[in-house]
């Protein structure tokens, strides 16, 4: 068995599985890792999938009962943003890497160099998205660690966009925001515009990873997927709890979208108190820390009066969320 603490240098995993829960729990193990001096790369396949954002309702974001009918998986991950469609048509990356060699902008390189061997000019726009040509091709969401950060995303090269569109719910707001009709209209699958497969792209990218960073070693995936680790986080992530919590239940009373994303209130009030219990919330913010933390800052408080916030790096978040649910109360 190798041991993770030892690397000093840039990493390459490439899964031989397209199994989501198997993938990502993959992904979160050497997330987790105490140890890791360089920038690992990690390319993945999923089969017919649904990827939603850690705090978003799958019941909003797709058609939950066709998917899971048709065969395909529901899969929610621990960084925010929106909901992506997978398939083997779709190429996913990570970048994991300590705090001092973590670098969107050389990670996003590492992409737009690989897809620019194909005579592709690509621009990153927005707060996650690669374009080509106006439209777009990559999302991207993040997260950080208590040892590492995480950058992950997708890449469309031959998705079935028909399938896309049957399973996705994208809502009306956010297509009016990017002026766009449909789905559709707004993205491009990379083969549409030249010669390129999921296939043909992996080891251009493996080759743009090593011009950026050096020589890099190759881990083994069938090794990492076989740690007790990896094994409680694939279960974990496959967990009806994790997947659909309480959001059957859910029914929005309070709805907006900002210029940080959407977001959906849901509260449990305890009227002769004048207290709020409970509420949850549905949003597909990059930054899932700061719903979580206007979660735990509403429990509890009063109806009537909204609870203060100090300055911090979800102040705004927080501000737009608590004048949202305290709005005509």
């Amino acid at each position: 068995m190798f041991d993770l603490k030892r690397i000093r240098m840039a990493h390459i995993v490439i899964s031989n599985q397209y199994n989501p829960y198997l993938n990502i729990a993959v992904e979160n193990y050497l997330f987790s890792q105490e140890g890791l001096d360089g920038v690992v790369m990690y390319l993945w396949r999923n089969a017919r999938t649904v990827v939603i954002g850690q705090n978003q309702n799958p019941y909003a974001e797709c058609d939950v009962e066709r998917l899971e009918r048709e065969g395909g998986y529901l899969m929610r991950r621990r960084t925010g943003g929106g909901a992506v469609y997978h398939d083997l048509g779709n190429l996913n990356f990570s970048f994991i890497a300590p705090v001092d060699s973590y670098d969107v902008e050389r990670q996003l390189g590492v992409v737009q160099a690989a897809v620019g061997r194909y005579g592709l000019r690509t621009e990153v726009s927005g707060r996650n998205d690669v374009l080509c040509e106006g439209r777009k091709f990559s999302g991207n969401a993040f997260a950080r660690g208590e040892h590492n950060r995480l950058h992950h995303g997708t890449i469309l090269i031959r998705t079935n966009v028909e399938e896309l569109q049957r399973y996705l719910k994208p809502k009306p707001a956010k297509l009016q925001k990017h002026g766009v009709a449909s789905v559709q209209s707004r993205i491009v699958n990379l083969s549409e515009l030249a010669d390129i497969t999921a296939e043909g792209l992996m080891p251009v990218l493996e080759e743009a990873f090593e011009q950026e960073y050096g020589v890099a070693e190759r881990m083994d995936f069938e090794q990492l997927a076989a740690q007790p680790a990896v094994e409680r986080l694939r279960r974990e992530f496959d967990s009806q709890e994790w997947k659909y919590g309480r959001w059957r239940e859910f029914r929005v009373q309070r709805a907006a979208q900002f210029e940080w994303g959407g977001v959906e209130l849901a509260l449990d009030v305890d009227q002769a108190r004048g207290v709020i219990k409970d509420v949850q919330i549905a949003s597909d913010s990059l930054m899932p820390e700061a719903i979580e933390e206007a979660r735990t800052r509403l429990a509890g408080a009063s109806t009537s009066v909204p609870p203060a916030v100090e300055e911090g790096p979800h102040q705004h978040i927080l501000n737009d969320i608590i004048a949202l649910l305290y709005e005509k109360n």
